[in-house]
């Protein structure tokens, strides 16, 4: 009898070990992520589009009849849908917003600066540092979400970053862990080519999707061409021309750049979802690195430490593992620095680091 009760219970012990592990293969179908950023792109615009203080100012939208027409309507969820239909339609959808805080929905910034570099290294590290006080600063002591996963085989040639500002070898440390930055097309720490490709042809032979935005445009097929040829399980890709009009306040331009980069994002969903490698197996994650002013026509284009809301920012989170619940509202506040451990988390990793970091966001996972 002792020995029929042993046995018994050492096999529902079993049995319990295999539904565990049954329940967490089920949470984490995760097995590639993307991460892109809109660099400066506003709360306010992506919750409710275009501003109609702004969008009649002649100062700062040189055809107002035109971008009206484009992007105009009476309601904030015509106006959304209209400057970011891949994002109210897919991703609204199908997976989860947060920032929005007509609807107590909130994410900030952990770090005081509130301008690029010290956003970035808060996305990759999960830590603030009060010592990044510039965009000049040099190689980022702080490891982050790269150094983590290559330091693990499994992730070993499937790491890349690609964006069009030269600080992003500096803020990800490429020389440090080695991972291919490529920036205006070129890599570092290897010169112009990684793994033996090169490509510099995108620099001529992409046509912008309009006549503003070259630079993200060619940044984005780039992109979409690496990840293509090369399936990386993590991808960054960095857009700078929102953050460069809104500097500009040139409105309308900062619109279209908005609109065709939502575009893109439904292009490379699209692209993701007809790869076998990628199918139902890859969380889509895009943010911000800092917000901007809101309070009236001279305020929005600028942020930094002395610009009351640029902490303010938001997070679109779409793929298999994560709930189909819309834009948030109330609930947690939600922070920057818990990018990076969400990341590790939809891996089914926890992120560990030589520093503090925040907790991965669960209401982003089933």
């Amino acid at each position: 009898m002792a020995a029929l009760i042993l046995f018994m219970k050492k096999t529902l012990v079993l049995l319990l070990l295999l539904v565990c592990t049954a329940a967490f293969a089920q949470k984490h179908k995760t097995e590639n992520v993307i991460l892109v950023t809109f660099d400066g792109y506003r709360w306010q615009d992506l919750f409710t589009g275009a501003d109609k203080t702004l969008i009649n100012d002649i100062k700062q939208v040189k055809d107002s009849a035109k971008t009206k027409g484009q992007y105009w309507a009476e309601t904030p969820q015509e106006r959304r849908t209209r400057l970011m239909p891949f994002f109210w339609g897919t991703i609204a959808k199908q997976g989860i917003l947060i920032g929005n805080r007509h609807l107590e929905s909130k994410m900030s910034l952990t770090n005081l600066y509130k301008f690029s570099f010290p956003g970035y290294n808060e996305i990759f590290t999960g830590h603030k540092d009060i010592r990044i006080n510039s965009n000049d600063y040099g190689d980022n002591p702080n490891k982050n979400i790269f150094d983590f996963l290559a330091s693990l085989k499994e992730f070993e040639h499937k790491l890349v970053a690609i964006a069009n500002w030269d600080a992003f070898p500096k803020i990800i440390n490429a020389h440090r862990n080695l991972v291919p930055v490529y920036v205006n097309f070129k890599c570092s720490p290897n010169g112009a080519s990684c793994n033996g490709e090169t490509y510099d042809s995108w620099q001529t032979n992409i046509p912008a999707a309009n006549h503003w935005a070259m630079v993200d445009t060619i940044t984005y097929h780039f992109a979409k061409e690496y990840i293509h040829r090369n399936h990386p399980r993590f991808a960054f890709i960095g857009f700078d021309e929102t953050d460069h009009y809104a500097h500009e306040g040139q409105y309308d331009a900062y619109l279209a750049t908005a609109n065709m980069l939502d575009n893109y994002m439904n292009d490379l969903w699209n692209m993701i979802q007809s790869d076998p490698q990628y199918k139902d197996k890859t969380t889509l994650i895009i943010t911000c690195d800092h917000g901007r002013g809101h309070a009236g026509k001279k305020y929005w284009h600028h942020h930094g430490p002395l610009v009351r809301d640029a902490h303010q920012v938001w997070m679109a989170v779409m793929g298999p593992d994560t709930p189909a619940k819309g834009e948030l509202s109330k609930g947690k506040h939600y922070h920057t620095n818990q990018i990076a451990s969400t990341i590790a988390k939809f891996f089914g990793l926890e992120y560990r680091t030589d520093h503090s970091v925040g907790k991965a966001i669960d209401v982003v996972m089933q």
